[in-house]
């Protein structure tokens, strides 16, 4: 198995802040003559006052970063528009402390991942959550997908099959399809999308900002916003590339993934929140939960789209339950 790892440049450093700067820390090296545990992730190394960061390279050149944690059962996440891995530190942190390695990765164009001019739709992301599991050489993983994420799984049991998967989440999920067509005469108008991308050629700054508050529910007249979350929201949306952030509003609301729900034969658990403004659960959790052999459907009464943060105890202890069944 081998990794390719390249350095974090000053402007990786930071942007990436203090998280980043800690999890470097921390990685000490193991004790001599220990084994490194089965299903370790590799150690983080300096060279020469340089920290490397753990990076493979798909077959087309393109370099994704990925994060790697812990030992046991492995968890892959992928995650949603505009954001990162870091959007799943909730997940990671608390699944991590029950004994699971959890893996997760920037999707290319977004956080640390190289920035791509091609490649920003569905075949080319599954392809590479793909070559991420090959070259970790991960099999029996639970892979669990929110938002945009969720159409990324769901496309890479498609393309790739099962073999890998023991298990699927999807939460807050894309699937089958958002775009309103005559087939799918509940979905959202074209206008919503091009209304999408009229924001983030105008002012993509201020569009990540005003978007944060539906997103998590904080236009809600019984809400309590987060300042912080709303931050790291726009944080998360300035290091993704102005062209990934353009293209994949095209394949978020226009691939249709009806056929890849057909080939999920591993158990999958689907949650969506009632309250999502972004991805309404009437013609997505609803549809998907009919489609997907052996799916468990559990709607979070009041939750937002972004509820692995808003509603982050709930939907750890639904992971954490179904990881175990």
């Amino acid at each position: 198995m081998s990794k390719s790892k390249t350095p974090i440049s000053r402007r990786e450093i930071l942007i990436g802040g203090a998280t980043t700067l800690a999890v470097a820390g921390l990685s000490l090296p193991a004790a001599a003559g220990q084994p490194k545990p089965a299903g370790a992730p590799a150690r983080q190394k300096q060279v020469q006052g340089e920290t490397y960061m753990n990076r493979i390279t798909t077959k087309d050149g393109t370099s994704i970063f990925y994060k790697d944690w812990g030992t046991g059962p492995t968890v892959v996440f992928s995650h949603g528009w505009p954001l990162n891995a870091d959007a799943w530190d909730a997940q990671m942190l608390f699944l991590g402390q029950q004994g699971y390695r959890v893996v997760a990765h920037d999707r290319r164009g977004h956080g640390r991942s190289e920035q791509t001019w091609t490649g920003n739709e569905y075949d080319t992301f599954a392809d590479d959550l793909a070559e991420l599991l090959e070259k970790l050489d991960l099999k029996d993983v639970i892979l669990v997908g929110h938002s945009m994420g969720g159409g990324e799984v769901t496309r890479y049991v498609g393309r790739h099959g099962n073999k890998r998967v023991k298990k699927v989440v999807i939460i807050g999920g894309i699937p089958p399809i958002m775009l309103k067509s005559d087939k799918n005469p509940d979905g959202l108008p074209m206008s919503v999308f091009d209304g999408i991308r009229a924001g983030l050629v105008a002012d993509r700054s201020q569009f990540y900002k005003d978007v944060s508050a539906p997103f998590y529910g904080y236009n809600k007249p019984d809400a309590k916003p987060s300042q912080g979350v709303r931050d790291m929201f726009w944080l998360q949306g300035m290091q993704s590339s102005v062209v990934a952030s353009y293209e994949c509003v095209k394949a978020f609301s226009e691939t249709d993934f009806t056929e890849d729900l057909k080939k999920i034969d591993v158990p999958t658990l689907i949650i969506h929140g009632d309250a999502d403004q972004i991805v309404p659960i009437a013609d997505s959790a609803y549809v998907s939960a009919k489609i997907v052999k052996n799916a468990t459907l559990k709607v979070i009464p009041g939750a937002p789209h972004g509820l692995c943060t808003t509603h982050a105890d709930q939907i750890n202890a639904e992971l954490l339950a179904f990881l175990k069944a």
